[in-house]
């Protein structure tokens, strides 16, 4: 519809509406013009590995040797390798929903069975420790924990991290934390990783991350991982058997966005919640429609079933009415929720969800 001059609104983004910082591009350039465009070990350069073991160190309290370090194409890569490395026919790995659309997916392509856990708004979209010990079984093998939240953008407290880490622990049952959106937090929301709360947590635990979201480095496919050295080894097996290494000039990028001057962040998150506030607002006061307010990354998740339509039909018919694009919930396992990004200007929003409000007081009278 774009393509054919139509203004269609778009609400669909999972990455930032802002550039790349200019020094990280700029060292990827000096990199490309200087010919740093052979193969890197298949795991990424050690400058990188230690970039990242260093940021952990320093941020996280969590101490990783370089060895520890995965550098993959992308955050998405990085969740898949720890799938594959650790999963195979047979195995059980829990999901909370709404969840990331890829995790289950990866689960059968490894050829093990997803397990969903359905949570609601009602909880702010998190996953109980009852529910969890519910869930695990002897075949559980992995537990996915994504905090902050895409598509939701909740957040786990310290105090809940913990309390699903220490099931696990007792269980022993592995952890994929995605920590990807720690960066984007509002609210004074505070985040911890599971790995750091004990020995024992650190040993179950394997973090993926990457430089995407909290740079603006989508399209770079950069991202990494921390995990036990046996665990590291097996996924540095796989992805030296199928991709091999990240882009080696992108890499040297990578190594300036950890290193370098961070003071774009600050600035971005304002911006984010300037529109993270009024979108909220602005949802919660259409009628029928409810909205918990989003403590990190840059999504809100408002509950759509008392406008009597299903995800993908309500998406449809916005669009088709309204030229207004959203995500069906239903892809990320939630059916009575759609998704709205504000990884968009707040002029875009401001039209975007004047759209909306007429196209659900059509629905609700």
């Amino acid at each position: 519809m774009k393509a054919a001059g139509e203004d269609v609104v778009g609400f669909g983004a999972g990455e930032p509406d802002f550039d790349t910082p200019q020094h990280i591009k700029d060292a990827c350039a000096k990199a490309l013009a200087a010919g740093f465009t052979k193969y890197t070990p298949s795991s990424g350069i050690p400058e990188l590995r230690e970039a990242i073991a260093a940021k952990f160190q320093r941020e996280n309290g969590l101490t990783y040797k370089p060895s520890q370090i995965i550098v993959s194409c992308g955050g998405k890569h990085s969740c898949y390798n720890v799938i594959l490395a650790t999963c195979e026919a047979g195995d059980e790995v829990i999901i909370p929903a709404p969840y990331w659309l890829s995790y289950p997916e990866m689960v059968k392509l490894a050829g093990a069975k997803p397990v969903i856990i359905q949570t609601t708004d009602k909880t702010e979209f998190k996953v109980t420790p009852a529910q969890l010990r519910a869930a695990i079984t002897p075949n559980t093998r992995l537990f996915v924990l994504n905090s902050p939240s895409n598509p939701t953008g909740s957040v786990y407290t310290p105090e809940e991290t913990k309390a699903l880490g220490d099931i696990c622990v007792e269980k022993n049952v592995l952890i994929m934390s995605d920590e990807i959106y720690e960066h984007l937090l509002y609210d004074g929301a505070k985040v911890k990783s599971v790995a750091s709360f004990s020995p024992a947590h650190y040993d179950h635990t394997i973090i993926v991350h990457g430089l995407a979201k909290a740079y603006s480095m989508t399209g770079w496919r950069l991202g990494f991982l921390a995990a036990p050295e046996p665990i590291a080894k097996a996924i540095d097996a796989v992805q030296s058997h199928s991709t091999s290494n990240p882009t080696s000039f992108a890499q040297k990028g990578g190594v300036a966005a950890l290193n370098g001057p961070q003071d774009h962040l600050p600035v971005w998150l304002a911006e984010y919640d300037k529109r993270r506030r009024y979108a909220h607002a602005k949802l919660n006061a259409m009628p029928g429609i409810t909205c918990v307010n989003a403590k990190g990354a840059f999504y809100l998740f408002p509950n759509i079933s008392k406008t009597g339509l299903k995800s993908a039909e309500f998406c449809a018919k916005l669009l088709e009415q309204e030229k207004v694009a959203a995500v069906p919930g239903i892809a990320f396992g939630a059916d009575d929720y759609i998704r709205l990004s504000y990884a968009t200007s707040l002029a875009n929003i401001e039209k975007g969800l004047d759209r909306m409000d007429r196209f659900v007081r059509t629905l609700v009278k």
